[in-house]
């Protein structure tokens, strides 16, 4: 039997089953009998002692400066808050209601007034007093928590949809596949799949298969299958492809020294997206040129408390260490509502991918931005780092944004702390950032073509959902023509022009976009081999002959059957 999906990250994986629905929890909303009271208060207790037993375990696996010791302790404090139980207590014998109502009331209400504060650190702990109360209405339901850190065979996670943060706390040791319900090809849980190099399908709906944790899985991420308890024939041939797709790999990492150039001369530069550093320090394990993309955004998913100047300065500089003089992007924060930070305030809007997010957050929070900007330019000081900024749609942005970053400098010299200079880009990523081009180009050193998002606001199409990636998908004649005209006001005005979406880990897309003239391809780690290995095996004047091609194709299957054949 087999289930299928939307494949986010190839590769071919083994393991058993793992189900994580620690946030799905059912709420029988009816009035309990006066008999049934005294039931209800005595689950109240088991469930927080539990949970307090769990989180007290947790904390003696971790070091105390660990980032997560602090969330941990705070929800300990929560728990043993002996007016918070009494008081859910008296709602269960007052009102009638079950324990797990009786939590979703008071903590709501905690969460609510928390949501409410100007102290974006109090406010905050509002989604973490929610989170806490899911995981006790868990606990109330008879789930237990899966304590991962324990895990001994491999493992293929199924969930609903993972936040990165919880991404983030897989022991990725065992952790072989992941299988979600949720989520689309540029989704953040996606990206971080594939730069783990974790096998992954999204969209897949595996709840009619009825799997039992322990089952035997192969995930099979070339085709998009889940095969469940597979017969001997198919897991046999399944481990055959694992095996060619492992040797393929090896002779791969023999590219990892070699220039990243055409057969017949033609140079590219080949970057990584990256998000941490621990990511960073493995760049030299695949021969990246540099960092194309760091998404700074991605250190402050598993921390409670903002990153203040001096913290950044140093991880900005140790970064640079690790980079060695090779090129290193930063991109500024670029948060909004579409992504869970803990130590921001949350944003609740109706249409996040309109509302405030990417430089908007910065320009509404200039403080924020500010730190920042003193942080990368004091660092400057020790390496080269270009600058580039999210989500720009016209001058009017840059100007604010620049007369910030003087703002900066002149702080700097007043504290005595120097900073060097830095190279400043934009992400292009809406239409209007590309009929705004020209006004902006004669005060960028570079721009960068962020495809994901660009494709979404050009087709109108929610990257996250998955009923959507087959009929708008990146490779489209509109978001190609945007590209084009792109690349095209770039070279006009000698602008060097990278392209750091999705698209540019495809080996397959990669010589269509050398041939329109991309001068850099910023891809994910895992795919920067293969890149590689497209670009080197072909000539340029075939990247050209395929662009003209290319550009000329009006029909969404034409353009896709043009470059992948019958692969797709």
């Amino acid at each position: 039997m087999s289930v299928t999906g939307v494949v986010v990250s190839s590769g071919i994986a083994f393991g058993q089953a793992l189900h994580l629905n620690l946030h799905q929890q059912k709420i029988d909303y009816r009035l309990i009998p006066q008999s049934d009271i005294a039931d209800e208060k005595k689950a109240l207790e088991k469930a927080f002692n539990q949970q307090k037993l769990y989180l007290n375990q947790c904390l003696k696996q971790l070091e105390q400066e660990s980032e997560h010791f602090e969330l941990i302790e705070a929800d300990l404090m929560i728990l043993e808050d002996e007016d918070l139980v009494e008081e859910i207590a008296d709602t269960i014998s007052k009102l009638q209601i079950s324990a797990a109502v009786a939590i979703e009331r008071i903590f709501s209400h905690q969460a609510s007034e928390l949501a409410q504060l100007e102290d974006p650190y109090l406010a905050n702990r509002a989604q973490d007093v929610l989170s806490l109360a899911s995981r006790l209405i868990a606990r109330l339901n008879g789930a237990q928590h899966l304590d991962l850190s324990q895990l001994k065979e491999d493992t293929i996670i199924f969930a609903h949809d993972l936040t990165p943060a919880e991404f983030a706390m897989l022991p990725r040791r065992h952790i072989t596949g992941l299988v979600l319900e949720t989520g689309g090809m540029t989704s953040h849980t996606a990206i971080l799949a594939r730069s783990a190099g974790i096998p992954a399908l999204l969209s897949c709906q595996y709840d009619t298969a009825e799997i039992a944790n322990g089952t035997e899985i192969v995930l099979d991420g070339m085709q998009g299958q889940v095969f469940i308890a597979p017969l001997t024939e198919v897991r046999n041939q399944l481990s055959e492809l694992k095996r060619l797709d492992e040797q393929r790999k090896q002779q791969l990492l023999t590219l990892k020294d070699l220039p990243v150039q055409t057969l017949d001369g033609h140079q590219i530069s080949l970057l990584a997206n990256v998000g941490s550093l621990n990511e960073i320090s493995h760049l030299a394990d695949v021969g990246a040129d540099g960092i194309g993309l760091f998404r700074t955004e991605f250190m402050l998913m598993n921390t409670q408390t903002l990153p203040d100047e001096k913290t950044q300065y140093h991880f900005y500089c140790d970064s640079l260490h690790l980079m060695a003089g090779k090129v290193f992007t930063i991109r500024t924060l670029d948060v909004g509502a579409d992504k869970e930070i803990p130590c921001l305030p949350t944003i609740i809007e109706d249409n996040p991918a309109l509302g405030l997010r990417g430089i908007r957050y910065s320009l509404a929070n200039p403080e924020l931005f500010k730190t920042q900007v003193k942080a990368i330019l004091r660092a400057a000081n020790h390496g080269p780092i270009r600058l580039m900024f999210p989500m720009i749609n016209q001058i009017e942005e840059l100007d604010v944004l620049f007369d910030y970053i003087e703002e900066c400098k002149i702080s700097l010299l007043d504290e005595e702390k120097g900073f060097g200079e830095l190279s400043y880009g934009i992400v292009v990523e809406t239409p209007a950032a590309v009929l705004n081009l020209e006004s902006m180009l004669t005060r960028l050193d570079f721009i960068s073509i962020g495809t994901n998002d660009l494709t979404q606001y050009t087709m109108a199409a929610d990257r996250t959902n998955p009923a959507l990636t087959g009929q708008y998908p990146s490779l489209s004649p509109a978001v190609l023509t945007l590209v084009n005209a792109t690349i095209t006001l770039a070279k006009k005005y000698n602008v060097s022009v990278s392209l750091c979406g999705e698209l540019a880990s495809d080996p397959k897309v990669a010589p269509l976009l050398v041939g329109m003239g991309i001068d850099e391809l910023s891809v994910n780690p895992c795919a920067l081999l293969e890149v590689k290995s497209a670009l080197r095996n072909i000539q340029y004047q075939t990247c050209l002959a395929i662009a003209k091609h290319g550009l000329k194709l009006t029909r969404i299957e034409e353009l896709n059957l043009y470059i992948y054949g019958q692969d797709k």
